[in-house]
């Protein structure tokens, strides 16, 4: 981990805390010690053009089999070469957008989360990025779409809501005319929330998945509920 980082100081609080374990949505998700899959994403802070913080996020292809046109970090499964966690997810985010891993300063791994329909342990990786250079769709297999949300748009309370989709209810948010929901938009609640920073907003604000996020398994969900 970096020892001397230019990182705010809300980002390096976040780094230090050692009950990150104890946030509710990281306790009822705790990574069992046996998972069939590991995967790791990073959770990449930079300034901005105006030196504001903005996060680093990806608009997944719309042809992917699994979750496509959905919002996410940079990241996929930690390969038996890979440095673990960190490795993995530097490697990825340079396969998919470009980024350089040695402008990266790693702040700290956050504890792994189960996603249980996946058989899936990610471990988030937060970074701080000093110096940003342009990033760019590496692979559109794989990314459809780059982007660098600036952290005052994450915050607004009026971007935020809950996301719906029949019995689930989540963190929700529309930014950069993305609609981020899921695990991606529930780690970056989390994130907020444990660094402090996060601001009030309306959870009764209830929006329905667009089409444009939904798996192909959600839309014959919808199809055959409204045969």
């Amino acid at each position: 981990m970096s020892a001397m980082t230019s990182a705010p100081a809300w980002l390096r609080g976040l780094a230090g805390r050692d009950d990150v374990g104890g946030h509710p949505w990281f306790a009822a998700h705790p990574a069992p010690v046996g998972a069939r899959r590991r995967s790791a994403v990073l959770v990449l802070f930079g300034p901005g053009p105006d030196g504001e913080p903005d996060v680093l996020l990806t608009e997944r292809s719309h042809t992917m089999r699994s979750h496509p046109g959905q919002v996410s970090f940079p990241g996929g499964a930690i390969d038996p070469g890979d440095d673990g966690p960190v490795g993995a997810a530097l490697r990825e985010a340079e396969e998919e957008v470009g980024l350089e891993p040695s402008g990266v300063d790693v702040l700290t791994v956050l504890p792994s989360l189960y996603l249980a329909p996946s058989g899936n342990a990610v471990t988030p990786v937060l970074g701080w990025w000093p110096a940003p250079v342009p990033v760019r769709v590496v692979d559109t297999r794989e990314v459809a779409r780059v982007v660098r949300v600036p952290l005052d748009h994450l915050l607004d309370p009026a971007r935020r809501f809950t996301a719906a989709f029949g019995p689930y209810r989540g963190p929700g948010f529309e930014v950069a005319d993305l609609f981020v929901w899921g695990f991606t938009a529930t780690l970056l609640d989390a994130v907020l929330d444990l660094a402090g920073v996060s601001r009030p907003w309306d959870r009764d604000v209830v929006r329905d998945l667009p089409d444009s996020v939904r798996s192909p398994w959600m839309r014959m969900i919808d199809e055959g509920e409204g045969a």
